[in-house]
């Protein structure tokens, strides 16, 4: 009973260790993300943010944080999933990288992982992967789609 008490106080010590909160800076961790005007997914956009920009955090509700980049000129709320503690940065060659090359570097791919995968993958068809990740639909466009579809809004 004492074990299962002290790794349950552990556990909640290193929850609140490492918890966002308001005053920490933060990095954005993906390839980019709207700044919106409130918590709501189908909030206004106020701004964009990029992988590797530093932000504030003022806020945080629920999962989402509210923050303002490191230059100031932007504010808003995003998910908490899409910021993180570690510093990012680029160096060397890296910095001619472009901001997609870096994002998946940043999760482990890398040039030579991709050829690892196309030589084991056969015929598998990387192309069609490169035009899927150009779609972006407007929130507008997905909004009408869940009203249409009679789909239960989430936030």
């Amino acid at each position: 009973m004492k074990r299962i008490i002290f790794i349950s106080i552990l556990c909640l010590s290193a929850a609140a260790l490492f918890a966002q909160k308001a005053g920490d800076t933060n990095y954005i961790n993906v390839k980019s993300a709207n700044l919106k005007s409130s918590t709501g997914f189908f909030a206004s956009t106020t701004g964009t943010v990029a992988y590797g920009d530093e932000v504030r955090i003022l806020a945080i509700s629920g999962n989402y944080a509210q923050v303002r980049t490191t230059a100031g000129n932007k504010t808003g709320w995003i998910a908490k999933s899409s910021l993180t503690s570690k510093r990012i940065a680029a160096s060397g060659s890296a910095a001619n990288a472009s901001a997609r090359e870096i994002a998946l570097a940043g999760k482990g791919f890398s040039p030579e992982v991709e050829a690892q995968y196309k030589k084991e993958g056969g015929t598998i068809n990387y192309t069609a992967v490169d035009e899927m990740e150009k779609i972006i639909i407007s929130d507008r466009d997905l909004l009408n789609f869940i009203e249409e579809g009679r789909l239960a809004k989430g936030e």
